[in-house]
């Protein structure tokens, strides 16, 4: 019970911390917090449309172009935690749930409970196992040093579903070849069946040129870059 009360006493921490230092539009900013004792509460500034979480797969999804608007706030957002930040900070734990989006629907990056801190002359590090299952990149489980590119491997798994508006993993799908996203999305673009990603989103469609661009990144982003 000790070590679990301690475990989450350093979380908040963390998170204090890394918020702390962040200073950007797709970064949420926290107005204040409180740790007394048993009582931890971090306030941040109000984001009325949620999280990314239930956008892209409700009835009322956002257009394409606004997803594609919400994607590029997400890479800035980690490209400044990556590369601008005082001191850098890798993320690991991108999702939907972790990207808050404001009434124009900017992207804002939150949750910083996982992130860790890398000192300006280190570029990698030795942990556990973090983040969420579907997001989790391949270093995490081969016991190689952990980078900035765990964010970037969850990122191409958030921009796959962003273009496709699914989930990463349907276990309910009654085609068990489109149950992992990635592993589909690839397929897809092999073989040059794009539209199937899209389903009936004629506005995505018409700017075929753009999805393809981006599916390729994506699957860059998740393959490419951790071999």
């Amino acid at each position: 019970m000790h070590s679990m009360v301690n475990e989450r006493e350093k979380e908040f921490q963390v998170e204090i911390s890394a918020i702390a230092r962040t200073n950007h539009r797709n970064s949420v900013q926290l107005i204040g917090f409180c740790n007394k004792g048993q009582h931890q509460l971090l306030v941040y500034e109000f984001m009325c449309s949620g999280s990314l979480s239930d956008i892209p797969f409700a009835d009322q999804r956002p257009s394409w172009f606004t997803r594609m608007n919400i994607a590029v706030g997400t890479t800035r957002g980690l490209h400044y935690q990556h590369e601008e930040c005082s001191t850098q900070i890798k993320h690991c734990d991108i999702k939907p749930q972790n990207v808050l989006l404001d009434d124009s629907f900017t992207a804002q990056i939150s949750d910083f409970g996982l992130a860790k801190h890398m000192k300006i002359n280190q570029t990698q590090t030795t942990t556990g196992i973090r983040g969420t299952k579907g997001y989790i990149a391949p270093e995490w489980f081969r016991s190689m040093p952990i980078t900035v590119k765990v964010d970037v491997f969850s990122y191409g798994i958030l921009l796959l579903e962003l273009i496709c508006c699914r989930k990463c993993l349907d276990l309910e799908g009654e085609d068990d070849n489109q149950m992992v996203l990635a592993h589909w999305a690839y397929d897809c673009y092999k073989e040059g069946k794009l539209d199937l990603l899209l389903q009936n989103d004629d506005t995505a469609k018409s700017d075929i040129k753009r999805v393809e661009r981006s599916v390729m990144i994506a699957i860059w982003y998740i393959r490419k870059i951790h071999h």
